[in-house]
């Protein structure tokens, strides 16, 4: 332990670390280890086990389990005495989380954060769990007492707990090697999703499943695709009700926009507070979907507000992405978000006060904690407006300024934790999403800040070598790039190229692309693995496809595949993803409901797809005009390529050598669509485009 003459404080391993969550704990007690061979090595010649503790900066349970017990010097004698502790950032380390968490989820048929697993000096597990409270309680048993009975077990039943830890590692080994029986999904595969879907979705509140209730971005966005490609009503009414349930619910920030992480009950009311940078993202994209396929404006200004909330609340100066924001502040989960009638009163004054408490259900006996309220909006403005006898645009009116007052005086209390290490992966997701919003929308100030993020990663986390990295934050670059860094980044890439037209964005995911495709993939069943093939080597190298709180590495890269290998006419490309959906069939054949951005994938896979290149000089307002007609149309199987003229057209041929032959008419801009392997007539006019693509 580092001990600091100035502040009498004693200091552990992890202050040479720049993760907020390593450094959240680098005063504790416990004499914490970051992950490396310093604290196995020590392991190994201390003959001790190790305490594995992973989480992550804005966990709420994580800052329970360090108050009770990290912060605790009783435990941390235990602790310091019997046992070697090494803590993880599961979002620093997302391996070293995949294969523990795998473990913890075998043993006990659940996981979670914190993760605590129990290692030999080697690094196979023997025993985890996820929160212990320091005495046991309601049937849980206290981490004392589990401590104590382990470091007794290590030293009389070691050979026992050896022979169990081998076959631990074993059958992980074997999981994460594991190659099904090659596939064919088939469309039958989509409609499986769509029926597992539909089955478990909630009609009262919206969301699939049970409380908790997550939001499920890419069930969503699936459901959308199916209903385009089968006129399926029932599946945009899924989209609808969810989308309209979260964003009047809790879940939704009212007062500064953004989604919170998931709702503990069934109606989206009662958040977990934190916000993730992913969630934003995800979200976005859902709601500017379904703006375009629906055409509900409301959703797009949804869309909208959550975009400015990352622009204004995530976003660094030099231009990335910060990762996420506690959901405590003041020892309390939530104490930021809530309000009291009286406190609503005092800012807003009295009459606008109740009229504000009565829309966003604020009352005396409060729908949390010690009579606080969440707010939420338990009717439509329109039926509100028509109860309370007040015209719609003055309710507006009305209800807007008292947000901005509320806000305004929010912004005084003290805020939660900001985790704002900038993560390749989690910045390409926000880059994409922005992207797509910028066209959709229109809002040339989101695809201005998905370029300077797309910059930065570029210009910081890129080597000279060509490889990714995933961390940045305060000016320290850390670990090398995993699978979701190449492929959500990339994905990044292909919705800024087609929202902006700059050909360096393209010609860059075509580089990580190879770049991905030498590190990542497995010659010998397909699909790509979650490190690289020089990463530190683990007890097991996994591949990852299930579609969690986000799309997996391999759904993602999946569809990258496919539109590169349109957009720059490369069928070795195709080949790969022919390869990867076999590989995957199997798995997708027994529950596709899990996999349903990998489902996403199988659209744009089974076609008809849409090559759109649009030939014309950027800057005419035909050009402009048609650009805009595609972008703001609901086109989920199209790839978009824009071919100008003189040397901007030369440098996006090179890229994709078959527009060299696509040029404007002698009127102008036009339009070439090719479509199942042929090409139409080019469209010369944007009434006639507008047709075609209706």
């Amino acid at each position: 332990m580092a001990h600091n003459d100035k502040k009498d404080i004693v200091f552990n391993h992890l202050i040479r670390e720049k993760s907020p969550y390593l450094l959240q704990h680098v005063e504790n007690p416990v004499d914490w280890y970051p992950w490396g061979d310093e604290a196995f090595q020590k392991a190994k010649k201390e003959d001790k086990p190790i305490f594995l503790s992973i989480g992550y900066a804005t966990c709420h349970w994580c800052h329970v389990m360090a108050h009770e017990s990290f912060e605790d010097e009783e435990v941390a004698r235990i602790l310091n005495r019997s046992f070697v502790a090494i803590k993880v950032d599961r979002e620093e380390r997302p391996d070293v989380d995949q294969i523990y968490m795998s473990v913890c989820q075998a043993l006990t048929g659940q996981g979670g954060w914190p993760l605590s697993v129990f290692l030999t000096p080697e690094g196979n597990p023997f025993f985890a769990g996820t929160y212990f409270p320091k005495q046991g309680r309601m049937g849980m048993p206290g981490f004392i007492d589990l401590l104590q009975r382990i470091a007794d077990a290590w030293q009389a039943e070691r050979k026992k707990i050896l022979q169990g830890s081998a076959e631990i590692r074993r059958t992980i080994r074997q999981e994460a090697g594991a190659s099904g029986a090659e596939g064919h999904p088939t469309r039958e595969d989509l409609r499986k999703a769509y029926t597992q879907l539909s089955r478990s979705f909630d009609p009262v509140w919206g969301g699939f499943g049970k409380a908790p209730k997550f939001p499920s971005s890419h069930h969503l966005i699936f459901l959308l695709r199916w209903q385009k490609r089968n006129r399926d009503f029932q599946a945009a009414d899924m989209v609808v009700k969810t989308l309209e349930a979260m964003r009047r619910g809790g879940i939704f920030d009212h007062l500064g926009f953004g989604f919170h992480r998931y709702s503990v009950d069934e109606r989206w009311r009662v958040p977990h507070f934190e916000k993730m940078l992913y969630d934003q993202a995800m979200l976005t994209m859902a709601y500017v979907e379904a703006y375009q396929a629906l055409g509900r404006k409301d959703f797009a200004e949804t869309a909208g507000e959550v975009c400015r909330y990352v622009l204004r609340d995530m976003t660094s100066p030099e231009g990335g992405f910060y990762s996420a924001e506690d959901a405590d502040s003041e020892g309390r989960e939530g104490r930021f978000y809530v309000w009291t009638p009286a406190e609503v009163r005092k800012h807003v004054g009295a009459e606008t006060g109740d009229l504000f408490c009565r829309f966003y259900g604020i009352t005396p006996e409060g729908n949390f904690e010690d009579g606080l309220s969440i707010p939420h909006v338990s009717a439509a403005s329109e039926a509100f407006a028509a109860r309370e006898k007040i015209p719609l645009g003055d309710l507006e009116k009305t209800l807007a300024g008292a947000r901005e007052k509320l806000f305004r005086e929010r912004e005084k209390r003290v805020h939660p934790l900001k985790d704002d290490k900038i993560l390749t992966a989690w910045n390409g997701l926000m880059i994409a999403a922005l992207a797509k919003g910028s066209g959709a929308l229109p809002d040339p100030a989101f695809s201005s800040a998905a370029g300077k993020a797309a910059d930065f990663i570029l210009r910081r986390l890129r080597t000279d070598s060509g490889r990714l990295q995933r961390r940045y934050r305060l000016g320290h670059v850390a670990y090398p790039g995993y699978l979701d860094d190449y492929a959500y980044f990339i994905w990044g890439l292909i919705e800024l190229y087609e929202a902006t037209f700059t050909p360096r964005y393209l010609a860059a995911a075509m580089e990580l692309q190879q770049t991905q495709i030498e590190l990542f993939w497995d010659d010998s069943s397909g699909g790509f693995f979650m490190t690289a093939k020089d990463a530190e080597e683990l007890i097991a190298r996994p591949k990852d496809l299930y579609d969690g709180a986000v799309p997996s590495g391999n759904s993602v890269a999946f569809l990258n595949l496919l539109r590169l290998a349109k957009m720059c006419g490369n069928p070795d490309w195709e080949k790969l993803a022919d390869r990867m959906i076999r590989g995957f069939g199997r798995a997708v054949g027994d529950y596709p409901m899990a996999y349903t951005y990998l489902m996403v994938g199988l659209d744009f896979f089974l076609g008809p797809t849409r090559e759109i290149v649009i030939a014309g000089n950027p800057e005419e307002r035909t050009t402009r005009e048609m650009v805009a007609c595609v972008q703001q149309a609901f086109l989920p199987s199209k790839i978009l390529l824009l071919r100008p003229d003189g040397g901007a057209g030369r440098e996006i041929s090179s890229l994709c050598p078959f527009l060299e032959a696509m040029k404007p008419g002698k009127g102008g801009a036009c339009v070439y669509i090719c479509e199942g392997y042929s090409c139409k007539t080019p469209i010369a006019s944007l009434t006639e485009l507008q047709t075609v693509l209706a």
